[in-house]
């Protein structure tokens, strides 16, 4: 399992336990120091053998990079947080084409609405269904009933025999 953290963070650890090698800590206490298993000590201490400590650097992410910059995502969520009347819509309801459709008109970036959701993980929103409950619903008809009518009608457990 990946250690959490982000890439300079976990630069950094690899970088002390480069540095604690350099110094004659044994592996077990690099180990202990850093957190780290066995295996990863062994081959950071490899690749500072082959390549130097710059071996330990962290690599450039693999894809293609988000074309709404950082900033943007920021500005992104008080929009959403705002509100779809607010932004123009008929109602609170934010759908994918929604935010595509925001995203375009504030940002001038292009999103397919079946790949928002892509950003909004990433600004730590997920996918919810408002509840939708009847105008016509009792509240008070609904907790007598939990109270003094399914107790009543509730199979019990069956006792062993």
């Amino acid at each position: 399992m990946r250690t959490k953290g982000s890439a300079e963070v976990l630069e950094e650890r690899r970088r002390l336990a480069a540095r604690m090698l350099d110094q004659r800590y044994s592996i077990a206490e690099v180990m202990a120091a850093v957190g780290a298993s066995e295996s990863s000590v062994k081959r950071w201490k490899r690749a500072v053998r082959e390549g130097g400590h710059d071996a330990l650097a962290a690599k450039p992410h693999p894809g293609k990079p988000w074309r709404l910059n950082a900033g943007q995502r920021e500005q992104l969520v008080p929009i959403l947080l705002g509100g779809a009347r607010a932004a123009g819509f008929a109602n609170e309801l934010w759908t994918c084409a929604r935010v595509a459709h925001v995203i375009e008109q504030r940002f001038g970036v292009k999103y397919h609405p079946d790949h928002v959701w892509k950003v909004l993980r990433r600004l730590g929103w997920s996918c919810q269904m408002p509840e939708q409950r009847a105008r016509e619903r009792n509240e008070e008809a609904i907790r007598r009933w939990r109270e003094s009518d399914w107790p009543r009608i509730k199979k019990e457990p069956r006792k062993a025999s």
